[in-house]
């Protein structure tokens, strides 16, 4: 967004915060980091995952996402394969301690701002908005994160990683509710909740907030921005169609090709906002 083509500031709105999913949608164009890593655990194990499958329930905390993963019943088809008995409790929480020092070793390799990002953040922070954040990645991943992406000029209000709220993660509002509390907004619908996956879109809806779904550069998607590029204008739309389809399937209210558009999608909630407050 350079300064010919930035949108005008708002002249009056009633938001007071954005809430941002971190994979996909601030940093990692193509949500790569999390995908490879559910891969690479399992097949650790000897379990033979897909990429796409492994991004199905992108979005959710980790523990519950390696949950999802073993209760599809091709997955857990192999599992009772090698091991002679269905996956457990015990074998999510083997999983999940395989998976993480894998994430945190890889994670900084991931944690360049999408193009755009930088600036959509300095032009909400000049409407006043307050930068709210959620992540299924857990605390000891987003440690490692944070401070890459903080030199790189991302550096939210508030953070909420995905294994530190007793109340759980996506779908339910909790993250989003918990960046209510700490910002101090006073109305959930005063909060616009951005997310390139399903849980995530779901997450801001069940918080009662705004939803803008994020498309070409998530997890939705889920290629980098040199793979988008070396495919026709016919295939970019093909998986735009699909990916607007799934997060307005979901609940999204708006749908962008990454964070570099917020800024007008901001604009369309401030219309609606007046367009409601007119009719009420």
């Amino acid at each position: 967004m350079n300064e010919s083509s930035a949108p005008a500031a708002l002249s009056s709105h009633r938001l007071q915060a954005v809430i941002f999913d971190w994979a996909g949608t601030l940093v990692d164009f193509g949500s790569l980091a999390p995908t490879q890593i559910f891969v690479d655990a399992f097949a650790s194990f000897g379990i033979q995952i897909s990429l796409a499958q492994a991004r199905g329930p992108m979005g959710l905390s980790k523990r519950d996402h390696i949950r999802s993963l073993l209760d599809e019943p091709a997955i857990g088809a192999q599992w009772q394969q090698r091991f002679g008995v269905p996956p457990g409790p015990n074998d999510i929480d083997a999983l999940y301690q395989r998976f993480m020092p894998m994430q945190i070793e890889k994670v900084g390799d991931y944690s360049q701002p999408i193009p755009g990002v930088v600036d959509t953040l300095a032009w909400l922070r000049a409407q006043g908005l307050k930068i709210g954040s959620c992540s299924g990645y857990p605390r000891q991943v987003l440690d490692v994160l944070l401070p890459l992406a903080a030199r790189a000029g991302i550096v939210p209000d508030h953070v909420v990683a995905g294994d530190e709220l007793a109340a759980g993660g996506r779908p339910g509002p909790y993250m989003a509710l918990a960046n209510v509390l700490a910002l101090q907004v006073s109305d959930v619908r005063a909060c616009v909740k951005v997310d390139d996956t399903v849980p995530g879109i779901e997450e801001g809806r069940n918080a009662g907030m705004w939803c803008v779904g994020v498309t070409l550069s998530g997890n939705e998607v889920g290629l980098t921005e040199a793979a988008l590029s070396q495919l026709t204008p016919a295939e970019v739309q093909s998986l735009r169609r699909d990916a607007e389809r799934r997060l307005r399937a979901a609940g999204a209210h708006l749908v962008i090709d990454s964070v570099a558009d917020l800024p007008l999608a901001i604009q369309e909630i401030v219309r609606l906002q007046d367009a409601q407050a007119a009719t009420a």
